[in-house]
């Protein structure tokens, strides 16, 4: 397996703020956390009503990543920024991503309850096992949040990346 190439930066400045503020997008999930991405990693949403593994974006052929279980109908693909050109990837959604804009001190840092727990572990033994869907998330979570007592998680989009290209 080769080695994740890593932005020349902090991953932290892709959160760039104005007077304390985050610009987020939130990705609608099925039986986990809605995801949340920082708003300037996002290339293009796009109309998607077909399941598919890969996805045509200006020319170039990008794995996907979906977060929806496989008996449902997505109706979003997002294209998100890679640390290369190479390292780009979409995600298949059911529901259209929202803008969010939120104080910093207001995003808080979570357990996941037991419930998202439960029913994600139920996903992995009772889903049908694709590489490139929900039932591989856990190994894909960076952090888990609550914005507004709501849970929301950040993934880990260059280990994502490097999974999605290396399969």
């Amino acid at each position: 397996m080769s080695e994740i190439v890593k932005h020349s930066f902090e991953a932290v400045s892709l959160l760039t703020t104005s007077n304390g503020v985050l610009d987020v997008t939130v990705i609608a999930a099925v039986d986990q956390p809605d995801w949340i991405v920082p708003t300037s990693l996002i290339l293009d949403i796009e109309d998607s009503t077909e399941q598919i593994g890969t996805h045509v974006w200006q020319q170039q052929q990008l794995p996907v990543f979906h977060l929806f279980l496989r008996a449902q109908t997505p109706s979003k693909m997002i294209v998100i920024e890679g640390n290369t050109s190479e390292q780009r990837i979409a995600l298949q959604s059911v529901d259209t991503p929202h803008a969010l804009q939120v104080r910093i001190s207001d995003v808080k840092d979570a357990d996941l309850p037991e419930h998202y727990a439960t029913s994600m572990s139920d996903i992995q033994q009772n889903e049908s096992h694709s590489t490139h869907n929900i039932n591989d998330v856990s190994a894909f979570w960076y952090q888990a949040v609550m914005i507004d007592n709501i849970f929301y998680l950040i993934p880990d989009v260059d280990k994502l990346a490097h999974h999605l290209i290396e399969s």
